[in-house]
């Protein structure tokens, strides 16, 4: 299962109310590239597929295909904030070496 922090979930949630339409939900999805072989990918979502697993996170719905989902078990979703910046953080405990 993949679990979002309550200040990302709020940051999404904050997202999606200004798209016109507003999405059903946030499709998280891993896709092959980047230099440890892997990329994060997040965008947002009208459709679910029958082989999709849903969550919810205080009604936020969070979609991820059946693929993803193997390498996204046990991963948690920040939204940070530093003097560098502000984003999505992923921590994966599935991760056997970073960039």
């Amino acid at each position: 299962m993949i679990t979002l922090t309550p200040v990302a979930v709020g940051k999404v949630k904050e997202i999606m109310a200004q798209q016109n339409p507003q999405p059903a939900g946030l499709r998280v999805a891993v896709m092959g590239g980047g230099c440890s072989g892997f990329l994060y990918h997040m965008a947002f979502e009208n459709q679910v597929n029958s082989t999709d697993n849903v969550f919810e996170f205080d009604g936020l719905r969070v979609i991820v295909d059946q693929m993803s989902a193997m390498y996204l078990h046990g991963a948690e979703i920040d939204y940070i904030e530093t003097l560098e910046g502000a984003g999505f953080k992923f921590n994966n405990p599935n991760v056997r070496s970073t960039c």
